[in-house]
């Protein structure tokens, strides 16, 4: 019984999000400046209005108007390792099966703005920092399909000898950040930047476990009918225990322990096979989510020679995702009551502290660096989860622009992302791997007012591997791949 609750542990659990850079759920690819050279942490251009709002202020006066769209196409794929994938009807008898998500944002805006005026700069900023599209496992998972398998192998004494089954999962979902603030030249060459971020988040969770098959002697037959056999044939055994126990009763002499025990076990095994009933028709579930929060970001901005340093330090976002589900009832499955209607669901954003430096090396090139922390720890997400993670995650960042014309400036950088991840944190319905970026692009001054911007970014994620059992061997290993274009225009009034 624990084993079929599984699956829908599974299905509810699933998670999807496009995120390319950044925390565990943040995305820090919030403008093509930054798929061009992910280090602008000390940067001075429009996009800090993001990545460092406190330089903003240094900005020549007027308007400034950033519209950038990417394309994120990104795969994450799971193989796992288990020995009743060879009871499968598609898996030829192979215990090894490789699982495939794809995930696809087509569209994923942001908008800069800022009007500067004298000392000080009013800013707004318009993103997707979380989340960004969704994901679609057209075969299910390996935690859908291993559960199946189990119960196949639980059933072999009933004549099972094999399953067929069919997966399917799907996650969406976005947070869309929108943030205002100022910032205050304090002195010629130091400003600092306080506001507000306004998160709105909104996920739709899918999935679907269908044409559950029992492979028998006879051949395949529906997971219902199969366990309707299953249950006449253990009544029939109760019959003759019944029939055996009566007789011994009639002739007055004790009923052998041996029968009362047989007994016992067929009951045992009737009552399991009976709450396996209501999932015969197998698993077809749907949740949505909405929820929204407030946080403050801070920040500052030092000149120092031909050095800039910046820092921004973003609090913690209080998130409680409300839930409209197809799960109207409490559930003796404490992951799925995650998805109960009506619920609201701990899902915070954590803090993030951000810190660079620029060194303009001439007055046409310049050097950037940047460390990032996510402060995962100090959340509070569904069952604690944070709570597996050894701690927060770290970025490291470095980049280089060149400026070849007075109109042309080209650019490329690099980002390293190393997560403190647990064996027990991990799982094929939502997971992060440790990965590095690296991106380029280019800006063009069309004109005075007019500046056109392209790029490519591309992560690269190392293997996480996870060994459950070794015998029998039960494992899965993690990874992913991650792609990005991007466009943008910037004028300036």
């Amino acid at each position: 019984m624990k084993k079929i609750n599984a699956i829908v542990a599974s299905v509810m659990l699933a998670t999807a999000t496009t995120a390319t850079a950044g925390g565990i759920l943040t995305n820090t690819n919030q403008s093509i400046d930054f798929l061009r050279n992910p280090a602008r942490d000390a940067a001075i251009g429009l996009d800090g209005v993001y990545s460092n709002p406190a330089g903003v202020a240094f900005l020549p006066e007027g308007f400034h108007l950033g519209i950038n769209w990417q394309y994120a196409r990104q795969t994450r794929t799971i193989v796992c390792n288990n020995h009743t994938f060879a009871l499968g009807r598609k898996n030829q008898g192979q215990t090894s099966k490789s699982f495939e998500g794809v995930a696809d944002a087509p569209f994923i805006p942001s908008i800069q703005a800022a009007y500067n005026k004298g000392n000080w700069s009013m800013q707004f900023n318009f993103s997707v920092p979380g989340g960004g599209g969704s994901c679609e496992f057209a075969d299910g998972l390996g935690s859908f399909e291993s559960v199946v398998g189990s119960i196949a192998n639980m059933l072999q004494p009933f004549g099972a000898t094999g399953y067929d089954m069919d997966g399917y999962m799907e996650g969406r979902n976005y947070y869309f950040g929108f943030q205002l603030g100022a910032a205050y030249k304090v002195t010629p060459d130091l400003s600092v930047y306080g506001g507000l971020r306004l998160l709105y988040g909104t996920a739709t969770y899918k999935a679907k476990i269908s044409n559950i098959m029992v492979n028998t002697a006879g051949g395949y037959l529906d997971f219902g009918n199969f366990l309707q056999g299953a249950e006449t044939t253990i009544d029939g055994g109760i019959n003759q225990i019944n029939a055996g126990m009566a007789q011994y009763e009639a002739a007055g002499i004790p009923v052998p322990t041996e029968l009362t025990a047989q007994k016992t076990q067929l009951e045992g095994t009737k009552q399991s096979l009976n709450a396996l009933q209501k999932y015969s028709q197998g698993v077809n579930l749907l949740c949505n989510q909405s929820s929204v929060g407030v946080a403050p970001i801070i920040g500052i901005d030092y000149k120092v020679g031909p050095f800039n340093f910046a820092a921004k330090y973003e609090f913690k976002t209080e998130i409680r995702m409300k839930n409209e589900s197809t799960v109207n009832e409490a559930s003796e499955i404490p992951a799925v009551n995650k998805f109960r209607d009506g619920e609201k669901i701990d899902e915070d954003s954590p803090a993030q502290l951000a810190v660079g430096a620029m060194w303009n090396i001439t007055d046409e090139v310049r050097l950037n660096l940047g460390y990032h922390h996510f402060y995962d720890k100090n959340v509070h997400w569904y069952n604690n989860t944070q709570d597996l993670l050894d701690g927060g995650t770290n970025e490291y960042l470095a980049g280089v622009e060149w400026d070849i014309t007075d109109r042309l400036t080209v650019s490329g950088g690099t980002q390293f992302t190393r997560y403190q991840l647990t064996d027990a944190y991990m799982n094929d319905m939502s997971f992060v791997v440790n990965s590095y970026s690296f991106g380029f692009g280019f800006n063009y001054k069309a004109s005075d007012v007019v500046t056109l911007k392209a790029a490519y970014f591309q992560t690269n994620y190392e293997d996480y591997d996870r060994v459950t059992s070794k015998e029998p061997l039960v494992s899965d290993s993690f990874t992913r791949t991650n792609r990005v274009l991007g466009v943008a225009c910037e004028l300036a009034f």
